[in-house]
């Protein structure tokens, strides 16, 4: 006799695409990681409750060296969700999940894709796959039509972002493209989230906590005094990060 399962219950399944940060750590780590708690002593909240991914890739260490870097970030309560790069063998109980399948910036087609949200993404969420099938045009820009409070992000990695108003300390914006703050910026600004290191930053006062472009990353007391308080505008030259008062 065949036993058919009526049971109408259904376990619910959504997609849901998460911006993670990606940590690319080099030799030597120990050095490294004094860098890493310098970002982390001067900016304060930088990798709190925030995914964050190892990519190893070209690395040249070994499954105890792993281990022991995996350790030590988990110490600094740096969350890693997965690492890229790493051989399997290298892999084992306790540590994160093998990930690939990540796009580099040179994979992120922004213009082809079929629909994006509307609004910010907030707390690092973007739209399930369902609401690409609507046929809505690719948003390139996000306009926000108010200051960015304390505590709050604004994550938008499809384009450009636009302030109108500041951008509070303890506050952050990720764009995939450039940064405009018609305010002061007192809070931390990423531009070129996705590789896009043409990406610039533009504010009417700068007194930022940090700014970073295509992961490049600068403190405001690592920049000229005469820039802090001016409205300035940021770029990437290289592996630095310029920055000029705007006339």
């Amino acid at each position: 006799m065949t036993k058919v399962l009526t049971d109408a219950r259904s376990i619910r399944i959504k997609g849901r695409s998460f911006l993670a940060l990606v940590l690319s750590p080099d030799l030597p780590l120990d050095d490294w990681l004094v860098r890493l708690d310098d970002l982390a002593s001067r900016s304060a909240g930088f990798f709190l409750d925030r995914p964050v991914v190892l990519d190893v890739t070209g690395l040249v260490i070994d499954k105890i060296q792993l281990k022991d870097l995996f350790e030590q970030l988990a110490e600094r309560n740096v969350r890693i969700m997965g690492i890229e790069g790493a051989r399997p063998s290298m892999l084992g109980p306790g540590m994160p999940p093998a990930m690939k399948g990540g796009k580099p910036a040179a994979d992120v087609e922004v213009k082809q894709r079929e629909a994006v949200s509307e609004d910010a993404e907030t707390e690092s969420e973007a739209p399930a796959p369902a609401d690409l099938q609507q046929g809505r045009p690719a948003a390139q820009s996000l306009v926000i039509n108010e200051p960015v409070r304390s505590g709050q992000s604004i994550i938008f990695p499809e384009g450009d972002v636009t302030i109108v108003g500041s951008v509070a300390s303890g506050a952050e914006v990720i764009a995939g493209g450039s940064i405009h703050v018609y305010g002061a910026l007192r809070g931390r600004a990423m531009a070129g989230s996705i590789g896009n290191s043409a990406s610039r930053i533009f504010c009417r006062k700068l007194e930022a906590e940090l700014v970073a472009i295509d992961g490049i990353y600068k403190m405001i007391e690592d920049m000229s005094p005469a820039l802090v308080g001016q409205p300035v505008q940021l770029w990437l030259d290289g592996d630095s990060i310029m920055a000029s008062t705007i006339i």
